[in-house]
């Protein structure tokens, strides 16, 4: 087994999110501060994991008013949960040589399996020798399944947020040097 260890290139790296909000627009956001390491093994992919934890206040839509709003206690609670983290559990080979990422997705007090559709983009050497691997993946969660259950009636019917939470990550991770390698 050829493991290597990856460190998640945080200043090249976006963990994006979309909500419908009052139905019939989206609200986009991200998350600034996170941190995570990739193990991957290249002759099986299926040997690979992933470990992220992202820091919940780093939320970011572009509107303070709103992003503090999130920080509450009606949504992430960030004072009594300050980290939202994933541990895979199971890296498979999907169709058109994707991988599909199974493992707990941690929000709050509540840990549930979701499913990231992952590709692998490529791997180069950056001017500076390092080397880089990029991926991309995709998921979507339903925010009550993760005790995100705040919202407001519309005037005019439905709600102020809405339910599924689109989730796009673009990930460039460093191989790690010797020297960052676990003892």
């Amino acid at each position: 087994m050829a493991q290597t260890l990856w460190n998640i290139d945080t200043t090249h790296t976006g963990i994006h999110f979309s909500v419908r909000h009052m139905v019939v627009a989206k609200v986009r956001g991200s998350f600034q501060k996170f941190s995570g390491t990739l193990t991957l093994d290249e002759q099986d992919p299926t040997a690979s994991s992933v470990s992220v934890s992202i820091e919940a206040a780093s939320i970011h839509s572009g509107v303070e008013q709103r992003d503090n709003h999130l920080r509450s206690p009606d949504f992430f609670d960030v004072e009594k949960f300050p980290a939202i983290t994933f541990q895979s559990t199971k890296v498979e080979q999907a169709s058109g040589g994707g991988l599909r990422v199974t493992g707990r997705l941690s929000i709050r007090d509540v840990t549930r399996e979701v499913v990231l559709e992952a590709e692998q983009l490529g791997v180069a050497k950056d001017p500076w020798g390092n080397t880089k691997a990029a991926f991309e993946a995709k998921t979507s969660i339903q925010r009550s399944d993760f005790g995100l259950t705040w919202n407001q009636a519309l005037e005019a019917g439905g709600v102020l947020v809405g339910e599924k939470i689109e989730i796009t990550l673009e990930v460039q991770a460093a191989k790690a040097q010797a020297t960052d390698k676990a003892a």
